[in-house]
């Protein structure tokens, strides 16, 4: 037991710089959340409701945090900071990382059952700072979903998801990040050049600022005028060619 929670904490640690050690991460509101969700959900698997949405209710105040009982959840999740809602139907795999104030929100059935309603999310997914993801839709394996994007439809695998509403950008699913990414948002992406050619799109802005400011100090360069000498050596070459005629 005790290896699987310092297992735990570790892995908290090694997805966020700010603790010094092992006994500050335990303070977390993720953290505790978690302990408590494990609590109210075996509680709520052995049919004893009432006590698993007291657990939960208590973990709300507590942590800010509500997971419904029901919510399944793998190894080595972690929420950063709190304000964050985990629906009774939601499904969360290993690894998982998701930053304030995000829902993982379900449908309204029209037909009066309720069904699998909340989304799915699997291995090593972030999730960014105020994104919604609603219904039951699966985010696939090393999906970054980007803050406040809104996402209502199936996310593949390795995608990062920007906007409202939700939409890939043009990071191919098949170029997985391996690393850990905060804040589920690469800093670096991938874009295409004329010749669709894959090249990194802040290095390509860059270098199309650059030839802009070419152009721009060329256009300078082609305006100034001429200087009063060159004027005046102009005016007397003219005048000696219209005596010479």
């Amino acid at each position: 037991m005790f290896t699987k929670l310092k297992a735990y904490l570790d892995s908290v640690k090694a997805r966020d710089p700010a603790p010094r050690s092992r006994w500050e991460v335990m303070l977390y509101p993720g953290v505790l959340a978690l302990g408590l969700h494990r609590v109210a959900h075996w509680l709520f698997n052995a049919k004893l409701f009432f006590l698993a949405r007291f657990v939960n209710h208590f973990s709300r105040l507590l942590t800010a945090i509500d997971i419904h009982p029901g919510a399944k959840i793998g190894k080595n999740f972690f929420i950063d900071h709190g304000f964050t809602v985990i629906g009774e139907t939601a499904e969360i795999g290993d690894n998982v990382t998701i930053y304030q104030c995000v829902t993982l929100g379900g449908t309204n059935p029209t037909n009066g059952k309720g069904g699998k309603r909340h989304p799915t999310v699997c291995d090593n997914v972030i999730i960014g700072s105020g994104a919604q993801v609603i219904g039951p839709i699966t985010v696939g394996e090393r999906a970054r979903i980007g803050a406040n994007a809104v996402v209502m439809e199936e996310v593949p695998a390795g995608a990062t998801m920007v906007a409202i509403k939700a939409r890939s950008t043009l990071v191919p699913a098949e170029e997985w990040m391996k690393e850990f990414i905060p804040y589920g948002t690469p800093l670096a992406m991938q874009c295409e050049d004329e010749e669709g050619n894959k090249v990194d799109c802040i290095e390509k802005l860059q270098g199309e600022l650059a030839e802009m400011k070419q152009e721009i100090a060329s256009l300078k360069a082609a305006s100034v005028p001429a200087e009063p000498d060159t004027i005046q050596a102009s005016f007397d070459l003219g005048k000696r060619s219209g005596t010479a005629d």
